[in-house]
């Protein structure tokens, strides 16, 4: 399941010219109303799918009550909590793959095999790469809202804490993440870029 629809046409394309039958959906109500009819082998999610419930909420339902469905998160985001909140609601026996780690497609049908074969763990599943930047959980969030749209005054009712501290957190965040405090740059926009890149990830 992908929201978008560039990525669910592609990826939707090579699956089936690989000789699986696919049913591409954009939601998870969608996914939810064709899951008997269709009884997939495995469920293949990105985890921020927008507003409405998102990709672990689809993968709890699926964990639930059909325990025996291979469940594949694949996302932009080296780590989930950069996707969404409480990334503990990911089941564990999911397999976790980040788009630019699929050097090529072999690597997908891999992943989509070994979620079928339960051998994947959702936590030990995605590595760091060198060039990535590793913040703490709490950066993390912070970064999530900031690529919401949220303002300072919001992040700071969102968390229930002072505007003062949450500026404080917001500064502290852009210096783990190594960016710059010129004010000809706006470090809001070079942060989002990064988190939208995959170039990021959490302790």
């Amino acid at each position: 399941m992908e929201d978008e629809d560039f990525t669910r046409t592609m990826v939707g394309e090579m699956l089936v010219s690989s000789g699986i039958v696919v049913n591409t959906v954009k939601s998870v109500a969608e996914a939810i109303l064709t899951m008997d009819d269709f009884d997939p082998h495995v469920v293949l999610t990105d985890l921020d799918l927008g507003r409405g419930p998102d990709g672990a909420d689809l993968l709890a339902k699926v964990f639930d009550e059909r325990p025996w469905t291979g469940m594949v998160v694949m996302t932009a985001h080296a780590s989930p909590e950069l996707a969404i909140n409480d990334a503990s609601r990911i089941p564990t026996p999911a397999v976790y793959i980040v788009k630019s780690q699929i050097k090529t497609f072999q690597n997908l049908l891999l992943a989509i095999e070994e979620s079928i074969e339960k051998t994947g763990k959702f936590q030990s599943s995605f590595t760091n790469e060198d060039n990535r930047v590793e913040i703490t959980s709490s950066q993390a969030e912070i970064l999530r809202m900031m690529a919401d749209g949220l303002s300072n005054a919001s992040i700071a009712e969102s968390r229930g804490i002072t505007l003062r501290a949450a500026e404080a957190l917001i500064q502290r965040t852009f210096s783990a993440l190594g960016v710059s405090a010129d004010p000809t740059v706006n470090a809001r926009v070079v942060a989002v870029r990064m988190w939208q890149q995959g170039k990021v990830a959490v302790k």
